[in-house]
C-alpha cells in the first residue's frame, strides 16, 4: 500500500511540473450551462447567474477550524457531500487521468470571491472541479482564518480517477515520506 501511495505522490509531483499555464475562472463569470462531462449519475446544474443562484443560507455550523489544514478538510468534505456522484472511492490508479489544482478565495461567510485553475492538463477535468465548487456554495466559513481583508485564499487538489470522478487531496492521508 505504501508503494502505491509513494508512486502516486511521485506522479503528482511529476505531473504538476509539466502542467500548462494558469487559466483563470472568476466567480463573477458563472460556468457555462452544460458541461461535456457525463458522469453515471446526473450532476446538479451549474448556476445560471451569480446573484440569483447562490444559496442565502450558510452550511450547518461547524466547529471553528484549528488551522488551514482543518479548514481545507471541512471544505473537502462539504464539496463531496454536494457532489456525491463525482466522488471516486477506493485506490486511485497508478497513472491518474487528470490532476487539477484550484486556488480558491472565500469571504468570511464562505462565499467564493475567486477561483482559478493553477494546474491542469485536462480542460474537462478543470470544468468538473470548478463546477463542483459552484454546486457546493456557500462553503464553510473560514471564521478566524480570514485575513484582515475578510478573505482566505487556499489551494485544493482534485485527483481524478476514471469517468471524471475525483478524490480531494485534503482528505487523503499523507503520502509516504511526507
Amino acid at each position: 500500500m505504501n508503494h502505491i501511495r509513494a508512486g502516486l505522490f511521485i506522479l503528482l509531483i511529476a505531473g504538476l511540473g509539466g502542467c500548462s499555464g494558469v487559466r483563470t475562472t472568476l466567480v463573477g463569470a458563472p460556468p457555462p450551462p452544460s458541461s461535456p462531462i457525463q458522469p453515471d449519475a446526473p450532476a446538479a446544474p451549474a448556476p445560471a447567474s451569480l446573484p440569483s443562484s447562490l444559496p442565502s443560507s450558510l452550511p450547518p455550523s461547524l466547529p471553528s477550524p484549528s488551522g488551514l489544514d482543518d479548514y481545507k478538510t471541512q471544505v473537502a468534505r462539504h464539496v463531496l457531500q454536494h457532489n456525491p456522484n463525482l466522488a471516486f472511492s477506493g485506490t486511485l490508479p497508478p497513472l491518474m487521468p487528470a490532476i487539477v489544482v484550484l486556488r480558491i478565495t472565500v469571504d468570511r461567510q464562505g462565499q467564493m470571491t475567486g477561483v482559478e485553475v493553477q494546474r491542469s492538463r485536462d480542460a474537462n477535468a478543470s470544468r468538473v472541479a470548478v463546477d463542483s465548487l459552484w454546486r457546493s456554495l456557500p462553503l464553510p466559513p473560514p471564521q478566524r482564518l480570514a485575513q484582515a481583508d475578510g478573505k482566505l485564499t487556499f489551494s485544493e487538489t482534485f485527483l481524478f480517477g476514471e469517468r471524471y470522478r475525483y478524490q480531494l487531496r485534503s482528505l487523503e492521508p499523507p503520502q509516504a515520506g511526507e
